[in-house]
């Protein structure tokens, strides 16, 4: 085994004993299984408030409210406010941008983080219909260069990958 390779599979084996739903030290049990969806999940934290105020912008909640299942790459609050000045102002005054922009952090289908890494260099379709590009590098994944910062927040829906920027998709063609 190479010594890349190992970095890559201790990577794969942190991400797994950090995921929600692990067998506890303290019992030696499973967590029960989630009951909160996606988009209470992420209501609930203190780290989304301007996910969760662009989802319902553009209607999307009761969507990430729905039965999935859902991998959501969710922008952290402190990722939002890196966008360039007005940029989240001018995406609430447009739902279908808004929209755009939102149904390329999510990808159909429960994606935890070990299949993540073993998908390295892969480019999954996003809900919005472009792809992202996966990479895992120095035994971090990216996501379109944006660090996936703390992995498998599992939902009763899916799970949410907590990224460290706004994944912004390709302009459409004009027509």
């Amino acid at each position: 085994m190479t010594r890349h390779t190992f970095r890559n599979a201790a990577a794969a084996a942190a991400l797994v004993l950090t995921q929600v739903g692990c067998v506890s030290a303290q019992t030696g049990s499973q967590d029960p299984a989630p009951t909160k969806t996606i988009a209470e999940i992420a209501a609930g934290s203190g780290d989304f408030t301007t996910l969760t105020a662009a989802l319902d912008a553009a209607g999307l909640a009761e969507t990430l409210n729905g039965p999935g299942p859902f991998t959501v790459f969710a922008p952290t609050d402190s990722a939002f406010a890196r966008l360039p000045a007005g940029t989240v102002e001018g995406l609430l005054a447009d739902t279908p941008q808004l929209t755009s922009v939102l149904t390329y952090h999510v990808v159909s289908g429960k994606v935890m983080a070990t299949d993540i890494v073993k998908a390295n260099g892969a480019q999954p379709a996003t809900v919005n219909g472009q792809k992202v590009d996966v990479v895992v590098r120095d035994g971090m994944v990216y996501v379109n260069g944006a660090k996936v910062v703390t992995a498998d927040i599992v939902a009763s829906n899916g799970v949410i990958h907590v990224v460290d920027a706004v994944l912004l998709p390709q302009p459409e063609a004009a027509q």
